[in-house]
């Protein structure tokens, strides 16, 4: 609504004062009587009070006053004026800044068409990490400027992309909520090089889904507010420290003679290198492992931190702990480097598994171990089942080639490493897989399966404390977390997760007609 037209023709529409920055309001026709112009005045005065008071109810305050704009010539006349306006004391003087009352109409009905809500930038956030699972960096608070705000908003956003209805502080940076348009990747790449011809590298966009809604959402923080990660040399001194102690425990588990007491190791240290062949198999099903998770980062340019290999009293090594130390882009690149470690490790100790089937032992005895051990695992109980056949009977001994059982291990540090929890390689494959809220979930009833477990297997109890203290995530944000993988790519993460469940579950089927005719 035009203030203008309120005053029913009475007056010109309102105009800005240069030199005191006022609203004034000047008289259509000039009275020539000073006793008409003071009532005129007066009455004047009451509309204009009356004005101020609505456009109050809007948060619209307004400075009204009246101010003579006569020629210097009537002098006379301007002193009678300037007397009656000194002697008005019932004039009202509304003390407020100055604005353009169109322009907050146009505004106002345009927010409301679109509803756009505003963020009021002076709101103090809470300190932290911008975003789950990424550490803030320490010093000085960063603040987006409002300026910044708008150019992202109307600019680098739009309606082929992201058409923002709100926006939200969040912690260092801002929110935008809206409507994505189009392809998620496409419109991320548009929306990203927007940001980079605007404000360059200062700037980091994620495209994220809001857990509360489900609906995407844009985050925007300062790249400063990332912290860099350091690899200083006390971290590699500490890897180095725990690499040793897992090579202490993979000669030791392989030695029989050292495993009713663990304490006697260190007065018979040259027994162990008789567990340096079982040691180095182990090794190797873990460096290929590691290997491939490298490799496949270097190719994604995804950043791995130094890797902490993780001692075990039962199977000699509980693998590694690495981490991603930078942004990774999008889903499928973290599936990519996820599922390349227990693929290899999975076709190697497979390879060596079968070897140790077909190879006759050495010294032609091998390892004698009682046929039920087979039980313990579906994938190897059901192999041995079809190459063993009548061999296999319950309760009979058999004799084995080390091999076998150098490379079981590798495929139970293998299949540890793909339980879909936290940041293991499964919990990153079942988040890259089917989003984050459902690899959330995925964690909670993996590590609460895992706390049943415990209850029969020692392996379990130390695996889901591993897990729940140090592995629990939350993994970090990637860029673009909306797109899916491509089919391909999600079919090897789901041979990851189906390969590690079959070496985890035993084997409950008997190995003989004559135990099923008994029951």
């Amino acid at each position: 609504m035009n203030l203008s037209a309120t005053f029913h023709g009475n007056f010109v529409p309102l105009s800005q004062c240069s030199s005191c920055c006022d609203l004034r309001i000047q008289p259509y026709l000039a009275a020539s009587m000073g006793s008409w112009r003071k009532r005129h005045r007066r009455r004047s005065s009451l509309k204009l009070y009356h004005v101020a008071r609505n456009l109050r109810k809007q948060e619209v305050v307004c400075r009204l006053s009246e101010t003579q704009t006569e020629p210097d010539s009537n002098n006379d006349e301007e002193k009678e004026v300037n007397e009656n306006e000194g002697g008005d004391s019932e004039e009202p003087h509304l003390d407020s800044p100055p604005i353009v009352v169109d322009q907050i109409n146009n505004d106002a009905e345009t927010k409301a068409e679109f509803g756009v809500q505003d963020v009021d930038n002076n709101v103090e956030v809470s300190s932290g990490s911008p975003l789950p699972g990424v550490k803030p960096q320490q010093g000085e608070s960063i603040r987006i400027p409002k300026e910044t705000l708008d150019i992202l908003k109307n600019q680098v956003f739009g309606f082929d992309t992201f058409f923002v209805t709100a926006q939200d502080p969040y912690e260092a940076g801002v929110l935008f909520k809206g409507n994505l348009r189009g392809v998620a990747a496409k419109s991320y790449e548009k929306i990203s090089k927007r940001m980079q011809d605007k404000f360059g590298d200062e700037y980091k966009l994620f495209l994220l889904v809001n857990p509360e809604d489900d609906q995407p959402v844009a985050v925007v923080v300062p790249r400063r507010t990332l912290q860099p990660e350091s690899t200083a040399v006390p971290e590699w001194f500490a890897a180095g420290a725990f690499g040793l102690v897992t090579l202490f425990t993979l000669l030791l588990r392989n030695v029989p003679e050292l495993q009713s007491n663990l304490l006697s190791a260190y007065d018979n240290l040259e027994l162990l290198k008789n567990g340096l062949p079982g040691a180095l198999v182990t090794a190797s099903v873990l460096g290929i492992h590691e290997l491939s998770h490298v490799l496949v980062a270097k190719n994604t340019g995804v950043m791995l931190g130094v890797p902490y290999f993780v001692p075990s009293w039962q199977i000699g090594s509980f693998g590694t702990i690495t981490r991603i130390i930078n942004i990774v882009p999008k889903r499928e690149d973290l599936l990519k480097v996820a599922a390349a470690g227990p693929l290899a490790g999975f076709s190697l100790g497979f390879v060596l598994l079968l070897l140790g089937f077909f190879l006759p032992p050495s010294d032609g005895i091998g390892v004698v171990v009682d046929a039920s051990v087979f039980h313990e695992c579906f994938l190897v109980g059901g192999i041995a089942k079809l190459l063993l056949g009548d061999a296999l009977k319950e309760g009979t001994p058999i004799s084995l080639n080390p091999l076998l059982l150098w490379a079981w291990a590798g495929l139970v540090i293998n299949a540890i490493n793909s339980i879909p929890a936290g940041e293991l390689d499964g919990g990153r494959i079942s988040f890259a897989i089917w989003g984050r809220k459902a690899a959330t979930r995925i964690t909670g009833a993996s590590i609460a399966l895992l706390g049943l477990s415990s209850l029969v297997s020692d392996v379990a109890f130390y695996w889901v404390a591993l897990i729940f203290f140090l592995q629990r995530g939350p993994i970090a944000p990637l860029y673009e977390e909306i797109t899916d993988p491509d089919d391909k790519y999600v079919g090897l993460g789901l041979l990851v997760l189906f390969l590690g469940l079959l070496v985890c579950l035993p084997y409950p089927f008997p190995f003989t007609e004559e135990v099923i005719t008994s029951f």
